[in-house]
Order: structure tokens, then C-alpha cells, then sequence
């Protein structure tokens, strides 16, 4: 377990600057960036669910989920701040379900994610609150919002597909029996492995930001 957190953690401290550099960059530059990120994601999800009814409909999703990522990244306004919150909240989400789970363990959430705990679904819900709100009100970067009812329901309701898009893929990859998407990411995995909950909390996002239902710009 010491050894597997180890991995991770470098794994993340390597990553976290390159992503965090892209995106504040935008232009040609994320536009290049999401590509390859949909190019590796696409060939990870095709060898493992090759020959199987839900390839083509995978690959469909996959297309319309980065599309969104495009979408959020250089439509809205506000730059980069909209993705990097996204963003943000979906890796707080996988960071306090890790944690809570690890630490407190306790009852099996379900049998299509073993390691998922209860405790580690509640420490996915507090930890993103935690962090999303501290986003919010920091000088740091100038937020467009304001920290309301409406942002924490947002909050809420990106890192809860998060975590539903995360039990998914896993019952993808409990149908395709594999144990991860790939091994490109040292102690994660594949890509897949690693976006897996963002590629669903991106759309469901961008939608609420399309049709102004929490959001007021």
C-alpha cells in the first residue's frame, strides 16, 4: 500500500504542473493537449473493449466528452478558470475517496469497485467542498462567482458523476477483465484509469454552464 502511494503521489506531482501549464495557456497549445489526451484515451478504451458491444458507443462519448473539455476551455468566459474549478474539484474528489478510504476503511460501496468504501464516498464529497470553496475565495486567482448555495450544489453534483463515472469505467473493465485501462501512469494506471470520472463530470459541467441553471454570467 506504501509502495502503490508512493507511485502515486510522484505520478501526481509530476503531472499536476504539465496539466496546470496547458490550461492556463490555452490556444493551439490545450487544443494540442486534449488531442493527444483523446488520441491516448481513445486507444486505451479500444484495446480494452475491443470486439465488445460497447466500443463504438464508448468512443462516440469519448468525442462528445472532450468536445465539452474544448468547449469549457475556450468558449466561456473567464479563460481558464471554469476548467481549472472542473478540474479541481474532480481531483479533490479522487484524492478525499483515496484518503477516507484508505484511512477509515469500513463498509464495501460496491462489489464492481471493491476498494470503494462508504467512507471513501463521503470523503469524496468533503474534500472537493473544502477545496472548491477555498478556489473560490482565493486572491490568487480572481474568481468570476461568488461562494453561494448555487456553487456548492455545482460542486456537489460534478463530484458525485465524478464518482458514478469512476464505478463505470470499472464495471467497463470488470466486463472487459482487465485490471486497468493501461500503463502509462506509474501507481495509476492508463489515462483512463485516471480521467475516468472527469470524462463524465466535463459534459454533465458543461451543460449546467450552457443552460445557466446554477451559473449567472
Amino acid at each position: 500500500m506504501r509502495q502503490e502511494f508512493l507511485k502515486r503521489l510522484i505520478s501526481s506531482i509530476l503531472l499536476i504542473p504539465i496539466i496546470l501549464f496547458f490550461i492556463l495557456k490555452g490556444s493551439f497549445l490545450f487544443n494540442f493537449f486534449i488531442i493527444i489526451c483523446f488520441i491516448i484515451a481513445f486507444f486505451e478504451w479500444h484495446s480494452m473493449t475491443k470486439k465488445k458491444w460497447y466500443n463504438v458507443a464508448g468512443f462516440i462519448f469519448l468525442i462528445f466528452s472532450f468536445y465539452t473539455i474544448y468547449k469549457i476551455r475556450n468558449v466561456f468566459e473567464a479563460d481558464y478558470w471554469y476548467l481549472l474549478f472542473i478540474t479541481i474539484i474532480c481531483v479533490s474528489t479522487d484524492i478525499g475517496g483515496y484518503i477516507f478510504g484508505k484511512i477509515f476503511q469500513g463498509p464495501k460501496l460496491t462489489k464492481i469497485s471493491p476498494k470503494k468504501t462508504y467512507t471513501g464516498m463521503l470523503g469524496g464529497f468533503l474534500f472537493p467542498i473544502i477545496i472548491g470553496s477555498y478556489f473560490v475565495n482565493s486572491s490568487l486567482i480572481s474568481s468570476p462567482i461568488e461562494l453561494t448555495e448555487n456553487i456548492l450544489i455545482f460542486v456537489f453534483i460534478v463530484s458525485l458523476v465524478s464518482q458514478l463515472g469512476d464505478i463505470l469505467i470499472s464495471y467497463f473493465k470488470r466486463l472487459s477483465n482487465v485490471k486497468d485501462t493501461g500503463k502509462i501512469i506509474p501507481g495509476h494506471g492508463g489515462l483512463l484509469d485516471r480521467i475516468d470520472g472527469m470524462i463524465f463530470a466535463f459534459p454533465i459541467a458543461y451543460i449546467i454552464l450552457s443552460s445557466n441553471i446554477l451559473f449567472y454570467r
